[in-house]
């Protein structure tokens, strides 16, 4: 099984990773994580004239990596096998994108992110992939 789970460093981001981790160890098929990293790079575009070329890049790459850290943690310690994607763009959209070109069997992704303040009862990130995304999608606390 392919599962795909949304890393953007918050604490239900890494309450989806625990949660592939454990249903990874309950299937009896082999599984395969890859965590997927996205900003959204819209409010940086107005700035890119006055930048060194491919620098908003590298801070958006160094940001993913930052984010990918504990979650990468949590899967070398509990020895599941993983890989990590790193997308810039609109955040749904790129997790949904990644899903489809992958071929995941499974999105897994914290019901809120960094942006929960602007959702009462569900994030908008998870909102979108949740209803938008072609494969089953599981959403954690």
């Amino acid at each position: 099984m392919k599962i795909l789970v949304a890393v953007d460093g918050s604490k239900p981001a890494l309450h989806a990773v625990k949660y592939a981790i454990d249903l990874s160890t309950k299937l009896s098929e082999p599984t395969h994580i890859t965590l997927v990293s996205a900003h959204d790079d819209t409010g940086l575009r107005h700035v890119r004239k006055h930048v060194p070329a491919g620098s908003i890049q590298d801070h958006l790459r160094e940001l993913s990596e930052t984010d990918l850290k504990a979650a990468r943690k949590l899967l070398d310690k509990a020895g599941v096998p993983h890989d990590m994607v790193i997308k810039v763009g609109h955040v749904a959209e790129q997790i949904i994108r990644t899903a489809n070109a992958g071929k995941f069997d499974l999105v897994v992704l914290g019901g809120k992110g960094r942006s929960g303040f602007s959702d009462l009862l569900l994030g908008s990130v998870a909102q979108r992939v949740a209803s938008s995304a072609s494969q089953p999608v599981a959403l954690v606390k």
